[in-house]
C-alpha cells in the first residue's frame, strides 16, 4: 500500500499543496489557492513603495483551499485515501516575520489593529528597514564580523532584525502588544501542531541562519550586541530569542485535532520543522554538492551545498552561508536576485499593451531577435540588488533606447539582464572555489518559458537542466514531510531514520531534455556581459563613479512625496 507525504508551499502570492508517493515521487494530487488581499496577495501603499505586507488570515484560508483541492484530485488516484498521508512538510517565504500575541494569535486579526499595516506580516520584499539594516551591518563589522559571515558581509532590509528594529521605532504600539515575532513558516507549523505559545514553536535553522545571523556555535546574536545598536532592540530580544534553531529533518510536532478536522487529514500526522520556500525548492530539485539550483519565481534564489567536513571560505556579497539550512551536515549557500518574474511582470503589466499585453507574444517576438540586435542593455535592479552588491537602494536602468525601440526589444533586454545578474553570482561562487558542475532550474518560469531558459544557458555558458516537478518547492516540503514521518516511526526503535538525501533519491528527478548553450550566442553575450559589468560596477560598487545617482534620485523622490522610509518615526501609513 502506498504511503504519501503532503508538501505545503507558501509563496509570495499563493499557497500550494502537493501529495506525493513517498516511494516513487509520483504526484497523486496538487492544489493551489491565492492570497486574496492586496495585489496578488501583497498589501502595498502608493505613498511608500518600500512597503510590502501580508495578512496571515490569507495564509490559513489559502492553506485550507489548497489542501482540499489537492485531496479532491488525489481521490481520483486508485488506492489513495487521506489516512495514507503520513507526513507533512512546510516551506514559506522569509524573512516574513509576523507579530503575534502570547497565544500565537496574529495582532492583525485583533480589531484594535485592523487598520494598522504594521500589525501585518512584513513580507520578505518589504524594504522599509533599509537604514536599520545599514546600522546592523556597521555594528557587526565593528564588533562581531563573524555574524556577517552568515549573510555574505552585509545585513539586508529584507531580514528579521532589521524589520524588528524598524518596528520598534516606527510602530511602538504594535511592539508593545506583541509577545513575539515569528517567521511565516514557523508560525504556520505552530498553528498546525496546536502550539499555544511562541515558546512552543521550533524555529527553523534555515530562516534563523540566513536571515537572523544564527549559528549553532553562538546561537542568535548576543543581546548585549543588539542593545548597543538600540537599547530597545536588546531589551525586546532579551526574553524572546530562543536558545536553539532546528534543521528541517526534525519533527516540529503533530497535526492537531482541530486542523485535522478542518483539512480532512489524520490527527497526529508528523509535521517537519519549516524551511524557506526557495531552499525547499533546492531540496525538491535534488541539490547535492556541485549542483547549483536556481529557483526562478518572482525573485531568483541560487543555492549550493558544501559538506561541513570540508573547508569553506567566507564569500562576500552572497546572501549567506548557514549550517544545515538545506541539507543537514552541509553548509547551505544562498545568493539571488530580488526581481526576476516580478521584473517581467511589471513590464508586461505597465508598458506592453501596444504589442499584446501578454508574456507569450512578447517572448515570441523577443526570441526572434539575435543577441545584441536591439542595442539595449539593462540592469536587473528594479527591486534592489540582493547579490553580489547587497544593496536594496539600487534601482533599474535601461541603456540604448531610441525612438524606434519596441516593447519586445525591451523585454528581451530585461530577460538578458536577469541572466547577466545570474552570471555575476555564479562567478562569485567560483571565484572563491565553490564550483558548480551542473545547473538545475525550477520554479514557475522554468516550466513556462523556453526562451528565458535558452538565454540563461547562452549567458552562463553551460547546460541548463529542469526539475521534473512543476511544483518543486512543494515537492521539497513533501520530501521533508516524508523524513519527518520516518523519523517519527523509527523513534521508538532508537534509530535516527533516513536522511534527506535518501528521500530525495526516491522522490526527485530532472527532465531528460536540457538547454545547451549556443556558441555563437555566447560569444555575443560575452561582449554584452563585459558592458553589463561596466554598468554594474559604476552604479553599484562603493567606489563606482555613478553610485550616487540612484540614491540621490530616491532621496529626491522621498522628499517630494513627503516620506523618508529610513528615518525614525517612519512614513505616514494608511490602511492597505
Amino acid at each position: 500500500m502506498s504511503r504519501y507525504s503532503l508538501g505545503l508551499d507558501f509563496g509570495t502570492s499563493s499557497a500550494r499543496a502537493l501529495i506525493v508517493d513517498i516511494a516513487t515521487g509520483r504526484e497523486a494530487g496538487c492544489g493551489s489557492a491565492p492570497f486574496r488581499r492586496g495585489e496578488d496577495g501583497v498589501l502595498t501603499e502608493d505613498r511608500d513603495p518600500n512597503i510590502a505586507r501580508q495578512h496571515p488570515a490569507d495564509w490559513e484560508e489559502a492553506l485550507q483551499g489548497a489542501v482540499l483541492s489537492a485531496l479532491e484530485r488525489a481521490r481520483a488516484d486508485q488506492g489513495f485515501s487521506s489516512d495514507r498521508i503520513v507526513g507533512i512538510g512546510i516551506d514559506a517565504t522569509a524573512s516574513t516575520p509576523l507579530p503575534v500575541s502570547a497565544d500565537l494569535t496574529p495582532l492583525a486579526v485583533d480589531p484594535s489593529f485592523a487598520s494598522d499595516p504594521d500589525a501585518l506580516a512584513w513580507l520578505w520584499k518589504d524594504h522599509t528597514s533599509h537604514a536599520e539594516a545599514e546600522e546592523i551591518t556597521e555594528a557587526a563589522r565593528r564588533e562581531h564580523p563573524e555574524y556577517l559571515v552568515t549573510c555574505g558581509g552585509s545585513y539586508s532590509s529584507e531580514w528579521y532584525f532589521a524589520k524588528l528594529l524598524r518596528a520598534l521605532r516606527a510602530a511602538p504600539r504594535v511592539m508593545a502588544a506583541a509577545a513575539d515575532w515569528l517567521e511565516e513558516g514557523d508560525w504556520i507549523a505552530g498553528r498546525l501542531t496546536g502550539a499555544t505559545s511562541p515558546r512552543d514553536v521550533k524555529r527553523n535553522i534555515c530562516a534563523a541562519g540566513h536571515k537572523a545571523m544564527y549559528h549553532p556555535s553562538w546561537g542568535f546574536p548576543a543581546v548585549d550586541f543588539l542593545s548597543r545598536i538600540d537599547s530597545r532592540l536588546g531589551e525586546w530580544c532579551r526574553t524572546r530569542l530562543p536558545s536553539k534553531a532546528y534543521t528541517s529533518d526534525t519533527v516540529a510536532g503533530t497535526l492537531s485535532a482541530s486542523w485535522a478536522a478542518r483539512l480532512g487529514l489524520r490527527e497526529g500526522t508528523p509535521i517537519a520543522v519549516a524551511m524557506i520556500d526557495a531552499h525547499a525548492g533546492a531540496v525538491g530539485a535534488g541539490i547535492r554538492p556541485g549542483v547549483l539550483v536556481r529557483i526562478l519565481g518572482t525573485s531568483a534564489c541560487d543555492m549550493l551545498v558544501h559538506p561541513e567536513s570540508e573547508k569553506l571560505p567566507d564569500i562576500p556579497g552572497i546572501s549567506g552561508i548557514a549550517s544545515g539550512s538545506i541539507l543537514p551536515g552541509h553548509h547551505g549557500l544562498e545568493a539571488g536576485q530580488a526581481a526576476v518574474g516580478d521584473l517581467l511582470k511589471w513590464f508586461v503589466r505597465e508598458f506592453a499593451a501596444v504589442e499584446g499585453n501578454n508574456y507569450e507574444e512578447l517572448a515570441a517576438r523577443a526570441a526572434r531577435l539575435r543577441p545584441g540586435e536591439s542595442g539595449l542593455l539593462a540592469l536587473d535592479w528594479n527591486n534592489g540588488n540582493r547579490s553580489i552588491l547587497a544593496d536594496p537602494r539600487l534601482t533599474g536602468c535601461l541603456v540604448g533606447q531610441t525612438l524606434r525601440t519596441r516593447p519586445h526589444e525591451v523585454y528581451r533586454a530585461l530577460v538578458e539582464a536577469t541572466a547577466f545578474g545570474a552570471r555575476t553570482i555564479l562567478e562569485r561562487f567560483e571565484e572563491y572555489g565553490v564550483r558548480a558542475r551542473e545547473v538545475v532550474v525550477c520554479g514557475g518560469i522554468a516550466g513556462k518559458s523556453p526562451f528565458f531558459l535558452q538565454v540563461q544557458a547562452d549567458v552562463l555558458g553551460r547546460p541548463i537542466a529542469v526539475s521534473r516537478a512543476a511544483e518543486t518547492c512543494a515537492l521539497g516540503a513533501a520530501v521533508l514531510g516524508a523524513v519527518a514521518a520516518a523519523r517519527s516511526f523509527e523513534r521508538g526503535k532508537g534509530e535516527r531514520g533516513p536522511r534527506v538525501e535518501d528521500a530525495q533519491a526516491a522522490m526527485t528527478g530532472i527532465r531528460p531534455d536540457r538547454y545547451e548553450p549556443d556558441p555563437a550566442a555566447k560569444a555575443v553575450y560575452d561582449e554584452l556581459y563585459s558592458l553589463y559589468r561596466t554598468l554594474h560596477d559604476a552604479f553599484g560598487t562603493p567606489r563606482g563613479p555613478l553610485r550616487p545617482v540612484m540614491r540621490s534620485l530616491l532621496e529626491v523622490r522621498e522628499r517630494i512625496r513627503g516620506t523618508v522610509p529610513g528615518s525614525p518615526g517612519g512614513a505616514p501609513h494608511s490602511s492597505p
